[in-house]
């Protein structure tokens, strides 16, 4: 009989109690595994895609598209990569507020919540706005909540804090559009202190480091903001802020398609409060199928400059990508990370805009080589995979190939990579959050066929 001392640690209850409960219900790795051949039987389009990956509509939108392919002969074949938010082609967004040397941030935030980009006066009032609620997190708050549990995770940080916060909103449940606008924009500004925060109270308790929390500054824009309370002095130079700002408006929004966007969609159709909705989008973001994609680029790259003696050598680096897809280097997956893309293939629109200014970067950093090799890799890893891949589209590099890089020049923790993808793509979550409550739709549920024969109840003593 399993019996669960009262001293036991969650570890050893899991290597003594639970191995003894899978022998007595005889479960093992194939237990409970599907007959692959029953999907296609079915026409189950598994990930809601079909097999040549294009996904399965389940919805319409008019925050953000995607486009990857052209008509050719009444036939679709790959094209250059584009993403548009309410209409706006990403790059004359980015080529519009960069060139005048201004911070785009907040100016594309607000077309992605009210569908139009604000004049002078619009953008003023809404930028006021978020810097306000950065500073409306609850007394002692920090103290109480992030700095009582602290986590070697920023995600669950993000997601256990969310959720607290509900408890302190005494219109939590109100589902009115203002309202909702009201929690949304609240969250957007918290985030970035919450995360940080959270990182400054693990590196306290986990690794000893001093604990300082800086308190954002309502003059300094929200990319600002994040380096201002992360680094010790609060100090940054004008290029890290800029492309910091960059790469959150490249990560604010994806089409509705995205996992954590979608998810989105299917818990607001529940009717539920807002807190719950942000806290499921955090946990789809956190899975590295979704969010942590540019950790594993950077750890790669480090694996490769260990392994690789001449950056410049396109055979070896060559040799080093095709030792990673035999599973032969790097953590034996088979991938080269940060190439390739769901949707993408010829280029993804993002990563064109960011390797350009990863390079102006680069150049302060003095990390010129660096950038370089991230540039060969990415020319060499297309060709390396289809040697070995029959491929139904061509494959490229995603904005996760470089945004890891960038965010290792800018100095930012790995453990802050995920929960900056987050406070970014808040602001899609919540434009998409609004769209589902404005449009009213039915709870989304799908259908899944089920494939397990029935069978009859057999009394317990007769098992």
């Amino acid at each position: 009989m399993i019996k669960k001392k009262s001293t036991q640690t969650v570890e050893e209850q899991y290597s003594e109690i639970i191995p003894e409960l899978i022998t007595l219900a005889g479960l093992s790795e194939k237990s409970g595994e599907i007959d692959p051949e029953l999907y296609s039987r079915y026409d189950v389009k598994r990930g809601l895609r079909d097999l040549n990956g294009k996904g399965v509509l389940a919805g319409l939108t008019q925050i953000s598209r995607i486009t990857a392919k052209k008509l050719v002969d009444g036939q679709e074949v790959p094209d250059t990569g584009r993403l548009y938010y309410r209409g706006r082609e990403i790059t004359d967004l980015v080529r519009g507020f960069s060139s005048e040397n201004r911070f785009g941030f907040e100016e594309i935030a607000y077309l992605l919540l009210f569908g139009d980009l604000p004049n002078k006066v619009q953008l003023q009032s809404f930028s006021d706005i978020l810097s306000s609620y950065r500073n409306s997190l609850p007394n002692h708050f920090v103290r109480d909540i992030i700095m009582t549990a602290p986590s070697d995770d920023m995600m669950n940080v993000l997601a256990r804090s969310v959720l607290t916060l509900y408890s302190y909103d005494t219109m939590a449940d109100d589902l009115s559009l203002p309202n909702v606008l009201r929690q949304c924009l609240q969250l957007i500004a918290m985030l970035p202190l919450i995360s940080v925060y959270g990182y400054q109270t693990y590196q306290h308790y986990y690794n000893g480091k001093s604990l300082i929390i800086r308190q954002p500054d309502e003059k300094l824009s929200f990319a600002e903001n994040i380096l201002s309370i992360l680094r010790k002095g609060g100090k940054y130079t004008d290029l890290e802020a800029k492309l910091l700002d960059i790469c959150l408006v490249l990560h604010m929004e994806h089409g509705g398609g995205n996992n954590s966007s979608f998810t989105t969609h299917v818990v607001t159709s529940s009717g539920t409060d807002t807190y719950s909705v942000f806290a499921a989008a955090l946990g789809s973001l956190k899975g590295p199928r979704h969010g942590g994609a540019n950790i594993k680029v950077v750890h790669m790259m480090d694996d490769l400059k260990a392994h690789v003696k001449d950056w410049t050598d396109d055979e070896e680096i060559a040799a080093y990508l095709r030792a990673v897809l035999s599973r032969d280097a790097f953590d034996h997956s088979g991938l080269i990370y940060g190439i390739g893309h769901a949707i993408y293939s010829v280029s993804d629109p993002r990563a064109e805009i960011l390797k350009v200014f990863a390079r102006y970067l680069s150049a302060e950093k003095h990390l010129e080589k660096e950038y370089e090799l991230y540039r060969t890799v990415e020319r060499l890893a297309p060709g390396v995979i289809a040697e070995r891949s029959r491929m139904y589209k061509g494959v490229s590099a995603n904005v996760d190939f470089f945004s890891g890089f960038v965010y290792q020049m800018l100095g930012l923790p790995t453990e802050l990579y995920t929960p900056i993808f987050a406070i970014a793509r808040s602001v899609g979550w919540s434009a998409h959050r609004m769209e589902e409550l404005t449009n009213r739709g039915k709870i989304i549920r799908p259908a899944y066929e089920a494939v397990a024969e029935n069978t009859e109840y057999v009394p317990l003593d007769k098992r």
